[in-house]
């Protein structure tokens, strides 16, 4: 018997609900702390677990269908965008510079920034934004980011938990 993903009774039929950006399989008690996502079903969820001999072949077919599919429907979100910068960041600014033989000064007058900023930058004290990274980028020939790996096995969620959001969450009464 399928269990309300907030606070963990078991019930006959669960309905799929939104609560904070988070979709969730709720029992009726817990639906209203979110709204109803309306669904559409598939009959090949139906085929997919199909035990006769007659129809094996046809659930391996479907069931890696629909794996390569799951992929496809993995919502992207802002930070599949974002690069990642990379974590000796300050060392690579400071060795670019010196071996053009330039001064945090002179750094700063060709990009248009403050002195101040090629400082903190080069000693670690803060991120480059986005804007600057880029003109550093360009002017040492340098890159400040990490390669990011396009593996999402790390995200696949597959497997059932008996951890819901009623372990976890400390109500306030």
């Amino acid at each position: 018997m399928p269990q309300c993903e907030m606070c963990g009774s078991d019930q006959a039929s669960l309905k799929t609900v939104k609560v904070e950006g988070a979709e969730l399989q709720l029992c009726d008690d817990c639906a209203q702390f979110g709204t109803e996502v309306r669904t559409e079903s598939t009959s090949s969820a139906s085929t997919k677990y199909s035990t006769s001999s007659s129809s094996g072949k046809a659930s391996r077919s479907s069931g890696s269908s629909s794996s390569s599919s799951s992929k496809k429907r993995r919502r992207r979100d802002m930070f599949d965008d974002m690069d990642e910068i990379a974590t000796d960041y300050d060392s690579r600014i400071r060795q670019a510079r010196e071996s053009r033989g330039m001064s945090q000064e002179e750094l700063a007058k060709s990009l248009n920034e403050k002195a101040s900023l090629i400082r903190k930058l080069e000693r670690g004290d803060i991120m480059p934004p986005d804007t600057v990274r880029k003109k550093l980028e360009r002017k040492l020939d340098i890159s400040l980011v990490e390669g990011a790996s396009d593996d999402d096995s790390e995200w696949s969620g597959g497997g059932s938990t008996k951890t819901t959001l009623g372990d976890v969450v400390k109500r306030k009464d």
